[in-house]
């Protein structure tokens, strides 16, 4: 991927100011006078996709836990695991990837199709910013296929129904949803969406997902302040059980829902971070 062509689409400078064109009321639909979850995890993880006012957001969260900065590196790298497992060991050649954000290295397309060149990816985000890069950098190999959907989460149907334009829901699928159900606040409806996605998704497919979790006290006072200042949509951590619990009814991979950071680690593991997640099959 060419920063350059990223920076163009977006029309914005490289230092993450806004640039020639993406402003509230442009007609854009980007709105650079207040922070994204998608931008501010692009700042985090060392993109230059962002805005001034997510950066300014995202180092109010650091100066409260500089942790943060791990968690995004340990969520990172725990997607490409899960990513090259199941197209690896699994034979997953479809993936369903809900809560894209912002382009940066080894997207999910970029991992299956190093694997198997023919793998299918439908990405799913509602931020204006990110449909722009997604479409001039989310190229598929010539033998696969990729595709943006602009949705939220919390509409599952309108999910389902448009990415069936490239997923055939008659064979197996990884779903991925990293990162994205802390944005829903309410626990039942988060599960509910689970379900309502699964239950679309035939026998043999998987579930990977992770989100921020309760079991780091500083991490969960500093989302806490990032929430009170009322800037971005609010992040809602969950502690270790009921992350669990988006797998109920699935078989979970060992070592089951676990620190990100310890899930199949290359190598030593790290050190936990209040990053939680794993990876499921359908039976």
């Amino acid at each position: 991927m060419a920063d350059g062509t990223a920076e163009e689409a977006a029309g914005r400078t490289a230092d993450g100011a806004a640039g020639g064109g993406a402003r509230p009321g442009d007609g854009s639909g980007i709105d650079s006078s207040r922070p994204h979850s998608a931008r501010i995890w692009n700042y985090l993880a060392g993109g230059k996709d962002y805005y001034e006012v997510d950066a300014d957001a995202a180092e109010k969260v650091l100066a409260a836990f500089p942790g943060m900065r791990d968690i995004t590196r340990a969520s990172r790298a725990f997607i490409g695991r899960v990513v090259t497992h199941l197209a690896g060991q699994e034979g997953i050649r479809q993936f369903l990837d809900i809560g894209t954000g912002l382009p940066t290295r080894d997207n999910t397309h970029e991992v299956a199709q190093r694997t198997a060149p023919e793998s299918r990816i439908v990405y799913v985000d509602n931020d204006p910013l990110v449909l722009v890069h997604a479409r001039a950098l989310l190229t598929s190999s010539p033998e696969g296929a990729c595709d943006y959907i602009d949705a939220d989460v919390r509409d599952p149907e309108r999910i389902l129904a448009e990415a069936a334009r490239t997923l055939d829901f008659s064979r197996p699928v990884g779903l991925m949803l990293m990162g994205i159900l802390g944005l829903v606040p309410d626990y039942d409806e988060a599960r509910a969406v689970v379900r309502r996605l699964v239950d679309a998704l035939p026998p043999g497919s998987f579930l990977g997902l992770n989100d921020g979790s309760t079991a780091d006290p500083v991490y969960v006072q500093a989302i806490e302040g990032h929430n009170a200042r009322g800037t971005a949509t609010p992040y809602t951590p969950r502690d270790p059980e009921e992350i669990a619990g988006f797998f109920e009814g699935l078989e979970l991979l060992e070592p089951g829902v676990v620190s990100c950071s310890r899930w199949r680690p290359e190598g030593e593991p790290g050190p936990e971070t209040a990053v939680y997640g794993g990876l499921a099959r359908k039976p």
